[in-house]
């Protein structure tokens, strides 16, 4: 099952490409995390934030395919060690692509290779609605949605 989502923000794409990787950006719109990476194709990435291993947990991990900046994010992505117990890992891919839409930003989001029973799935599948909700209110905003997290 292949995840996609498209939203249209009210901001430039060098806004959103600022939620997708400064930390200020990941810690507004993706769970309190910040990404560390040097964005280059084959390095690795992180999104550490608090969690289940305190303030350090690495929530999900994986390897940059693509970072093209105010155009395309894309990486493989697994959950972070103590997310997995007894299974082998399961990497997906996510890309995000941003394209100009008259003075707003197109974002598309896909986040594929998910396979029928991939265990992160439901999860996933609710995760990336708020997490986009809150990309868009920040980008448009400066703040943050209550969401709980």
């Amino acid at each position: 099952m292949d995840l996609e989502y498209e939203i249209y923000v009210d901001a430039p794409a060098e806004k959103v490409w600022e939620a997708l990787v400064t930390p200020e950006g990941t810690k507004a719109c993706f769970f309190g995390t910040e990404l560390r990476s040097s964005l280059e194709p084959g390095a690795p990435f992180e999104y550490v934030g608090p969690g289940n291993d305190g303030d350090e947990t690495v929530h999900v991990h994986g390897e940059i395919i693509a970072a093209e900046p105010n155009r395309k994010l894309s990486y493989t992505e697994q959950a972070g060690p103590s997310y997995i117990k007894d299974e082998a890992p399961k990497p997906t891919r996510v890309t995000f692509t941003l394209e100009p839409a008259g003075s707003c930003t197109k974002l598309t989001l896909v986040n594929d290779r998910l396979g029928e029973n991939h265990p992160s799935q439901e999860q996933t599948k609710s995760a990336w609605p708020m997490m986009l909700s809150s990309l868009k209110t920040w980008c448009e905003t400066g703040k943050t949605l209550d969401l709980g997290w």
